[in-house]
């Protein structure tokens, strides 16, 4: 028999659906706020949580990331349970990590369905991990690439469309991911409200590293520029394989320092060069990462260039029209394409 943990503050809400999920046979723990809620989830380890947001002492966004950082209880599914329908408020329960998302008042189908559905889920995600964890454990991996065919062969696959999260800054960090396919943008948001793009992340490029060490939050957001799949394995799954191939962690180190070495020469850029140059490195940079051909146009909105750039997109555009006048770039709506490659390399 399943086990589900309700927490609910309204005393009438918490009973009566308590007993509605206990008449479909399921043994239902409850805790009146958040804080009892998170204690009793430690206690129980029940296979999914069902909670309130909007609560007293923990709020639900608050029980959210007190399991989803505790070892023991950071695999239970969880369900939210709110009057609130805004889709911001949605949107963030679903980007802390949570499962699913039920407005009140809801149907007694809904709920059942939502369970059951999460309940499957999650066996089938804990076979396939007991699965690639023993594979992963046993093969001998003796370099990066063979690394990167572990990914590809064992990784759990996910896709995102163009534009989705994969995952927000601030959400605790599970799994390393490696891009088989599509082009990720890593970006933070300034105090301002402005975006700055950190880092573009190219097929074969890795995903998601923040600590081995401990449960650390994700530092930055990352973004679908175009359709993307990548294939994710637990960090603890990668941790032991670390730690018996020392030569794959030496090449690791390697790559992962060279990653922060281009994206300090990327700041400096930012910071020292002038418009025009950063412009021109922009759209270098763009060819490079989409593997374009100089004369093959690339597709790129004007805000991704200037949040790369780092320069306002008035000031972006502006430059554009200029490089357009001078014969060195060709564009057509959002198409740009390169038609003096070395004369753009040595804009000053």
């Amino acid at each position: 028999m399943k086990t589900i943990l309700l927490i609910e503050d309204d005393t009438a809400l918490r009973e009566n659906t308590a007993e509605l999920l206990e008449l479909s046979d399921y043994t239902v723990h409850t805790a009146p706020n958040g804080k009892i809620g998170i204690e009793m989830a430690k206690k129980v380890l029940p296979d999914i949580i069902v909670c309130d947001i909007m609560m007293p002492e923990v709020d639900g966004y608050g029980v959210l990331k007190a399991v989803s950082t505790e070892a023991t209880t950071s695999h239970i599914p969880f369900i939210f349970l709110s009057a609130k329908t805004e889709h911001k408020e949605i949107r963030k329960g679903m980007d802390q990590g949570a499962d699913d998302y039920l407005t009140k008042p809801f149907e007694e189908e809904e709920l059942l369905s939502a369970v059951e559905s999460r309940l499957a889920k999650a066996e089938i995600l804990a076979k396939i991990s007991n699965t690639n964890s023993t594979n992963i454990v046993e093969d001998d991996i003796r370099n990066l690439n063979e690394l990167k065919n572990l990914f590809d062969d064992t990784g759990q696959v996910k896709e995102f469309k163009k534009g989705e999260l994969l995952y927000k800054e601030g959400t605790y960090s599970r799994s390393i991911y490696l891009i088989l396919s599509g082009i990720v943008k890593s970006h933070k948001m300034e105090d301002s409200g402005k975006e700055l793009i950190t880092a573009l992340h190219k097929p074969d490029d890795f995903l998601g590293f923040t600590s081995f060490a401990e449960d650390v939050p994700y530092q930055e957001t990352t973004t679908a520029v175009e359709d993307v799949t990548v294939a994710g394995i637990f960090k603890d799954d990668l941790k032991s394989i670390l730690s018996k191939n020392q030569n794959v962690s030496i090449e690791l180190i390697n790559l992962l320092s060279m990653n922060i070495s281009e994206t300090k020469d990327q700041l400096l850029q930012m910071a020292y060069s002038s418009v025009r140059k950063k412009t021109a490195q922009t759209i270098l940079q763009f060819t490079r990462i989409l593997d374009k051909k100089p004369e093959e146009a690339i597709k790129i909105s004007r805000n991704d260039l200037a949040s790369v750039a780092g320069i306002a997109t008035e000031s972006l555009i502006r430059t554009l029209s200029e490089f357009k006048k001078k014969g060195l770039i060709e564009i057509e709506g959002r198409n740009i394409k390169i038609l003096k490659l070395q004369l753009l390399e040595e804009v000053e």
